[in-house]
């Protein structure tokens, strides 16, 4: 056995290699056309019903609304049923027919079978599942003084997108639906004072990828990866399971220098890429450069990171 370990590793990376040399032109020509199609040829999502979750703001509030132009039915998901109201009405004047408000709390997997089920029977289907609910958490590993407080990170942003999508599959089958989740850049770069945020959402990223395997061709699954995109989160703010939002001022400070891009371009580009049936969406684009760093030079992305938490402000 340990032979055929030390041969695979010898003749395996060439072997790899020179496969993917040959196969690169025929699949960037197919990559190419296949794009064009689904740009000239996007999903018409008018009168189709779009559930989203988290959407009382940020994200999911700007989602909502760039749906609602597309003239969906919307069933919108939150903890925060005040502001969800607001951006109720708001879509309903953009041009949504429809919209349904759904208080809850997406880490208990009795209310997302409800909600679920309370939009399924108003509309009588349901044709996009938006998995957007999160909560932000910014503060080094070692300094927290409750170990177990990351609990409630994984269970809003892991088990609040795995317990809806379960509860959602069959009705998704039956429309040749979507599931559309927003993870993070977070999920695959280093983020020093965000571990166990970046650790959720490499969950999600994990998960869902096998997701669009398991659930093909029926549903099909879409991944967002946003960068520092103008919300509550980014801000510095961090909310909790009960709806209430905590500012840190420190994490602010640290992303000084960093652009942040404006929700409604993120979430404009973001359903135009739904709509064509993208596997995965990076916002701002340019985020892409440091996926490619960290596969061909770690040890760059590493040492900004090291650089950029070692100036953090420190509290007293």
């Amino acid at each position: 056995m340990q032979l055929i370990h030390k041969l695979l590793n010898l003749v395996l990376p060439p072997i790899t290699v020179f496969a993917i040399c040959l196969m690169l032109p025929f699949l960037s020509i197919f990559k190419v056309v296949n794009f064009i199609f689904r740009y000239l040829f996007p999903e018409n999502i008018k009168g189709k019903v779009v559930l989203i979750t988290g959407s009382s703001s940020g994200i999911g509030e700007h989602l909502a609304y760039d749906y609602a132009r597309k003239g969906a039915y919307l069933a919108l998901v939150d903890i925060r049923e005040d502001k969800l109201r607001e951006v109720a009405e708001k879509a309903g004047q953009l041009g949504s027919p429809d919209v349904l408000v759904i208080r809850a709390d997406v880490s208990k997997v009795d209310q997302c079978k409800q909600f679920i089920d309370d939009a399924v029977n108003h509309f009588d289907r349901l044709d996009h599942l938006v998995c957007n609910a999160g909560m932000g958490i910014n503060c080094a590993f070692e300094d927290a003084t409750n170990v177990t407080n990351f609990v409630q990170v994984m269970d809003v942003n892991f088990w609040g997108s795995i317990y809806p999508t379960y509860f959602a599959i069959p009705h998704l089958k039956r429309s040749r639906g979507k599931i559309v989740v927003t993870a993070s850049v977070s999920g695959w770069m280093l983020q020093p004072m965000g571990s166990i945020y970046g650790a959720s959402k490499a969950a999600l990223i994990n998960f869902y990828d096998n997701m669009r395997v398991e659930l093909a061709p029926e549903v099909s699954v879409t991944i967002i990866s946003p960068g520092f995109v103008e919300s509550e989160l980014s801000k510095g703010k961090a909310l909790t399971k009960q709806g209430d939002v905590k500012v840190d001022p420190g994490f602010r400070k640290m992303m000084q220098g960093i652009p942040f891009q404006k929700t409604e371009d993120c979430t404009k580009a973001v359903v135009a890429a739904v709509c064509r049936g993208d596997k995965y969406i990076t916002e701002p684009w340019w985020y892409n450069v440091f996926y490619l760093l960290k596969i061909v030079c770690p040890e760059v992305v590493e040492w900004s990171s090291y650089l950029k938490y070692s100036n953090r402000p420190t509290t007293s």
